[in-house]
Formats: C-alpha cells, sequence, structure tokens
C-alpha cells in the first residue's frame, strides 16, 4: 500500500495534477519560453531541480520553521537554488540563459513551486515530498515539450537545439518552414507556416487548443 501511495506521488503531476493541464500554474513561463522545445526543456529541467531541492529542505527543516515566517523561509530557500541555477546555466549552456532570460530568475515566484512547498513538503516526510517535485516538474517539463513542439513545428517545421550547443532537426516535407507539392507538373506551395504560434498570440492559442482537448478528453 505504501509502494501504491508513494507511485501515486510520483505519478499524479504527469495528467491528473498537471501543473499546466489540470492546475493552470507557471503561465508565465508556459507561454514566454514554448516557442522552442530547446528553451521548453531547459526552463521544465530547471524548475524541476528547483522544485526537488527547495521540497526536499522544506520537508527537512518544517519543525523548525515558525508558522509565522514560513512563507519568506520558503522564497529563501527556493531564491537560493534559483541562484545556483542561474549561475550554473550561465557557466555552462550561456546561449540557454541568455534564451531563457528573466524567466529563470522568475523561477522564485512560479505559482508550482511555491505550491508545493506550502501543499506538500511542509506536511510530509522527506521521500514523498522527493517523489511529488520530481513528478511536478516533469509534467511540467512535458507540458512545455507538447506546447512547444506545436508551435514550433507548425511554425518553422525545424527543431532548434543550439542552446544546447546541438545542431537542427529538420522535417523532410518541410523546407524553410514551408511545404511545396508537385500539383499538375508545377511545384506550388501550399503551405508557408504559421508564423503567428511563435508570436505571444500563439502561444495563448495552442494552450487554449489543448486545455479544450484534455478537458473534453475527461468529459468523454
Amino acid at each position: 500500500m505504501r509502494d501504491r501511495t508513494l507511485v501515486s506521488e510520483l505519478t499524479k503531476g504527469f495528467l491528473a495534477e498537471n501543473p499546466v493541464f489540470a492546475l493552470i500554474l507557471g503561465m508565465c513561463p508556459t507561454l514566454a519560453v514554448t516557442t522552442s522545445i530547446a528553451s521548453g526543456i531547459g526552463m521544465g529541467l530547471a524548475t524541476t531541480i528547483v522544485l526537488i531541492g527547495s521540497n526536499s529542505l522544506i520537508s527537512l527543516l518544517k519543525k523548525n520553521i515558525p508558522d509565522e515566517i514560513r512563507i519568506p523561509a520558503y522564497i529563501v530557500i527556493i531564491a537560493t537554488f534559483v541562484t545556483v541555477i542561474d549561475l550554473f546555466l550561465k557557466a555552462l549552456l550561456p546561449d540557454l540563459s541568455k534564451t531563457l532570460g528573466v524567466y529563470v530568475q522568475l523561477i522564485v515566484v512560479n505559482c508550482i513551486i511555491l505550491g508545493r512547498a506550502e501543499a506538500f513538503a511542509s506536511k510530509k516526510p522527506i521521500l514523498p515530498s522527493i517523489l511529488d517535485a520530481i513528478g511536478m516538474g516533469l509534467g511540467f517539463t512535458l507540458a512545455l515539450i507538447l506546447i512547444s513542439f506545436i508551435r514550433e513545428f507548425f511554425a518553422t517545421g525545424v527543431f532548434s537545439f543550439s542552446d544546447f550547443g546541438l545542431g537542427k532537426i529538420s522535417i523532410p516535407f518541410f523546407e524553410n518552414g514551408s511545404i511545396k507539392l508537385n500539383i499538375l507538373g508545377k511545384l506550388r506551395e501550399v503551405y508557408s507556416g504559421a508564423t503567428i504560434l511563435i508570436l505571444p498570440a500563439g502561444g495563448f492559442f495552442v494552450l487554449g487548443f489543448l486545455l479544450a482537448v484534455i478537458n473534453k478528453l475527461k468529459r468523454s
């Protein structure tokens, strides 16, 4: 029974309590950094590491933190891990750090992290708190990857991982963000890429579409 409970703590963040698609949290980075899969992965993993670190430490110190100052104490703990991640990115992945910009520092006030600290880590032992952090972090990362995939795919047809020092993955039938087909012996452009999807409005559109689909599947 205990093992089943621990597994549920790990997996609940994937769908049932997904931070983006179920709890509707972390909307600022969700809409801002999902213009590419690379930035979505970077933000998701950075948030996951901060979640694991803050949940662990808050769970360990929960009996020593007075109720009157618990929120400031949580923010100090979260800010410490965010600072470490920010310096790590600047030192080892400067391109990714530049792409994510201020949104790395804004992890400090991300509702997902402070919410898990207040609602879970401050009341539970360290192992469930770590599993909760991993599950919520990976659920958030998967949501960012899905949104990023749709936006980048339909906008350009090219997935760039240059922020990680890697190359690009091109879709075979996509050439420079357009699709050309041979129609009646003449090469014609049938799709020129939905550039709007990598603009701010595109983020709202894709997120709204996915929320509608998920809610429909839940009700059916």
